[in-house]
């Protein structure tokens, strides 16, 4: 007698290999039934923005092709999950539903009630972690509470078991005996209307595939000068991998698996010379293990770990005597911070290059958000929202991270007294003004030492450059010495009361 059909239910896991979900129905037997429901209103406030659905949409397109090639067929649905995955039971025949764990609080909550419903109803309903490298409340302090500082945890993860081996692809989808009805992807309405979205088309490859050969690029060409590299917008020093992360076309154990195996590798013995002794395979892990870029990978982890324990903070900061800090808003500052034109050159490329590609590069990101919310004191919220609907890489962990770090309100927080100087930061990691130049072309002929601070630039090499502050580029928006000092008044006044 033939095994009842098991649904697969794909949502950010957008991949066939290491899918335990996936390999789960695999070896249950019987047909399986990829499934991916498009349901941003039970996503609330947090349902993907402009940028990640034009993600999504590509990185569905490479999934419903990579299924294809395993003689099945993704069923793509709209509307209340619990009812899409009902009827789809019932028109395959299908007695079971697996995922894989989302961690958005909104999200997990939904799942539950999710699970509930349908082993109330006779399912077998799983759901398994293949998003993290240790799953949410399980790395815990002495204490048994979360951590709220990086190092620690982190030390802790690295003190665990490695993750195990990644699972492998399915070589085969057994159908079901008919396929009920899918939506055609396009009924999603998932692409951004115009042209907006012709930079992202030449800035990435969403999609497994495209996941596999960003680490590959990655290994190969930037791996090694990590460290230095990470903080160079100019150079393609980083990974590049969070977007394929973000939606699980690769997941952080195959990221983990890869590197280490590279670690051991070692490296190519030029012709005609004898191998110099070097690191034992060991030691090479051991630098690997604590290495920048897998330092990298435990700020995602602790990203998640504090969003799970502390479910408020994409609200309200996590420091709750924030709650009372007097930001202000101001709607032209707001704009001139969102359009790159705040005079600030690093700011200025940065904000460019998310508008035009989905993504800015790490430390672009640190100068610009600092600059919104001590330079200008705008409330940390409202550029998160920003970041949200423009990044391909949004994530609400991160997200929220990255922004109560800058701000001084979050979990091992930088201190109210660092407010990035962009400036000094363009001068220190651009020097050669390479990003600079690409993103904020109309300063491209003036001179290295002026390029970062044209406001202080002679009258004689603006006019070389063909640059007149206030038409071609414009004037600051704020004096950054005189921000400064109110943003540490302000601060330190919360401090005190």
């Amino acid at each position: 007698m033939r095994r009842p059909a098991s649904i697969v239910w794909f949502r950010s896991d957008l991949r066939l290999a290491d899918n335990p979900a996936l390999t789960a129905a695999v070896k249950r037997g019987g047909p399986v039934l990829p499934v991916f429901v498009w349901s941003p209103d039970e996503e609330g406030d947090w349902a993907p923005g402009a940028a990640s659905r034009w993600w999504l949409h590509h990185s569905l397109v490479s999934l419903s092709s990579a299924i294809g090639k395993l003689a099945s067929v993704l069923v793509i649905r709209q509307g209340d999950t619990l009812g899409q995955l009902r009827q789809l039971a019932r028109q395959s025949g299908a007695n079971a539903v697996f995922w894989n764990d989302r961690y958005e609080p909104r999200v997990a909550l939904r799942d539950r009630h999710i699970k509930e419903s349908l082993r109330g109803a006779g399912f077998d309903a799983q759901s398994f972690g293949a998003g993290l490298l240790h799953e949410p409340g399980t790395v815990l302090n002495q204490a048994g509470k979360p951590y709220q500082v990086f190092t620690p945890f982190w030390r802790a993860c690295l003190g665990v078991t490695d993750p195990p081996l990644p699972l492998h692809a399915p070589r085969r989808l057994p159908p079901p005996a008919s396929w009920p009805r899918t939506l055609p992807l396009d009924a999603l309405a998932l692409l951004p209307a115009g042209n907006w979205a012709r930079g992202l088309e030449a800035a990435w490859k969403p999609g497994e595939a495209g996941a596999r050969a960003n680490l590959r690029r990655f290994i190969r060409t930037a791996l090694a000068g990590y460290a230095d590299g990470r903080n160079r917008p100019g150079q393609q020093g980083t990974s590049r991998l969070s977007p394929h992360l973000h939606f699980g076309e690769i997941s952080p154990r195959q990221v983990w698996h890869t590197l280490a195996t590279a670690a051991r590798e070692p490296p190519p013995r030029r012709s005609g010379k004898k191998r110099q002794p070097g690191r034992s395979q060991g030691t090479a892990v051991a630098a690997w293990r604590s290495s920048q870029f897998m330092t990298e990978i435990g700020w995602r982890e602790f990203a998640h770990h504090l969003l799970f324990h502390f479910p408020h903070t994409p609200r309200e900061p996590l420091r709750p005597k924030f709650r009372k800090f007097p930001w202000r808003f101001n709607a032209r500052l707001m704009t001139a911070w969102q359009r790159g034109r705040t005079g600030y050159p690093l700011v200025d490329a940065g904000m460019r290059e998310l508008w035009a590609t989905g993504w800015m590069h790490n430390r672009v990101r640190m100068v610009a958000a600092s600059f919104l919310v001590k330079d200008l004191l705008i409330d940390w919220r409202q550029g998160a929202a920003w970041f949200w609907d423009t990044l391909v890489d949004a994530d609400l962990a991160n997200n929220t991270l990255g922004w109560q770090w800058v701000a001084g309100c979050g979990a091992d927080a930088a201190p109210y007294y660092r407010v990035f100087n962009p400036v000094g930061q363009g001068e220190k990691f651009d020097p050669d003004g390479d990003y600079v130049r690409r993103w904020v072309p109309e300063l491209a002929r003036l001179p290295d030492n002026w390029l970062h601070r044209p406001f202080d630039a002679p009258a004689a090499a603006l006019k070389k450059a063909g640059v007149v502050l206030g038409r071609d580029y414009p004037a600051p928006v704020v004096s950054h010495a005189f921000a400064r000092q109110i943003a540490l008044m302000t601060y330190a006044k919360l401090g005190r009361d």
